[in-house]
């Protein structure tokens, strides 16, 4: 399919549509830091059920810290970095089928606080709208931009990667390029030679290595002059395996259907069906389909599976203070507590962090309550939660 170039007055770094389909465009600055790039993709996976129900969001901080990777004490530069985010602007172009624009801004963060170990924040109604929509904003996996080291590569992933099912991100003039990655204003990224030895070629290099995507950058002359440049992507066959975008195979499945079915939503299915497995779940809805008069399916489905006993919970009467069945047990009770969408990005924190694929095969089958990953699980919720194993 051949590419136009861009029109002059849509700035956002997003830009895509086709015919009876409206064209969206989001830019956000490319001057956030590293960290702070990792926090907002991480506050923004956290609040994103509820992104357009409710004002406000609550993440504890130090899980917070732990899953953008810096030292969870060092509380000066969580608020530095949520400064940050308060300071950055997100600027939108809209077009309806109409032709009609929209064009708005808003801070990337609307507030944020700190208070009694728990990072409360918020997010402008129309910045959240725009967040909530994927024709305009993709989020990022978080096990990928784990693995980043710098904040130009992780800018340019970002802003490929929703662009991802075309092909090509379509041409960026120069000058909306150094916006993307935050060099716009300096004189010497003015020069095409500047800013292709010093951010194109390491970026691309990083997020070729990196990530699930291929970049192949092209630019487009006017004269001797470089006017334009663009990024053909293609997915990463090296680590299609990790199967990076996780849901497709269990959105095929039988019991996902039922599920669904019943009003579970798509991510609480998932989340069922990982932890307990397709088997499990089928068995328990089963037994729903023999029971009349339960009133609330979905409540039902809930109890009984965080009531089922782990493949490793040896009976114990009474439990030995601090012995694996008790630490499990605590483990539980911090999961049931959590919200479907942290839960997603704890499993994904963990699993980022096991090696062989013999555990990591166990942990996809028997989630938390996998028997070959029990301590590395206790180890990972005490350095969470040390206060609930005390």
């Amino acid at each position: 399919m051949s590419e136009r170039p861009q029109k002059d007055h849509l700035t956002g770094a997003l830009r895509r549509g086709s015919v009876k389909k409206s064209v969206a465009a989001i830019h956000v600055s490319g001057k956030l830091t590293l960290l702070q790039r990792k926090l907002s993709n991480v506050l923004l996976l956290n609040a994103y059920d509820t992104l357009t129900t409710r004002t406000q969001h609550a993440i504890d901080a130090r899980t917070l810290c732990h899953m953008v990777g810096y030292n969870s004490n060092d509380v000066d530069t969580l608020k530095a970095s949520l400064r940050g985010l308060a300071e950055t602007t997100a600027e939108w172009n809209m077009l309806d089928d109409a032709g009609r624009e929209e064009w708005g801004i808003s801070s990337l963060l609307a507030y944020a606080k700190l208070k009694d170990g728990v990072c409360e924040y918020g997010y402008s109604s129309a910045l959240a709208e725009k967040l909530h929509d994927p024709k305009v904003f993709a989020l990022i996996n978080l096990d990928i931009q784990r693995r980043f080291t710098s904040g130009h590569a992780l800018a340019l992933y970002e802003n490929c990667f929703r662009f991802v099912r075309t092909g090509s991100t379509g041409w960026w003039p120069l000058d909306l390029f150094r916006r993307l990655m935050g060099v716009d204003g300096s004189a010497y990224y003015e020069s095409y030679k500047h800013l292709n030895a010093k951010i194109i070629k390491p970026a691309v290099a990083e997020v070729n290595r990196t990530s699930d995507i291929i970049l192949t950058p092209e630019i487009q002359k006017r004269g001797r002059r470089v006017a334009a440049i663009r990024f053909l992507i293609s997915r990463n066959p090296q680590l299609s395996i990790l199967n990076i975008d996780d849901g497709a195979g269990l959105r095929t499945g039988p019991v996902y259907g039922r599920l669904r079915g019943l009003g579970v939503s798509d991510r609480l299915a998932r989340q069922w069906l990982e932890d307990h497995g397709e088997q499990a779940v089928a068995e328990k809805l089963d037994y729903l389909g023999s029971r009349e008069g339960v009133r609330s399916p979905v409540g039902y489905l809930s109890a009984v599976l965080e009531a089922q006993q782990t493949p490793f919970e040896e009976p114990v009467s009474p439990p030995v203070a601090g012995g694996r069945a008790d630490q499990l047990g605590r483990i539980r009770t911090l999961i049931a507590a959590r919200s479907p969408t942290q839960r997603d990005a704890d499993r994904r924190l963990f699993a980022s962090q096991l090696d062989s694929p013999e555990a990591r095969a166990d942990f996809e089958r028997h989630g938390w309550m996998s028997p070959l990953n029990a301590r590395g699980i206790i180890a990972f919720w005490t350095e969470l939660h040390p206060e609930a194993f005390v």
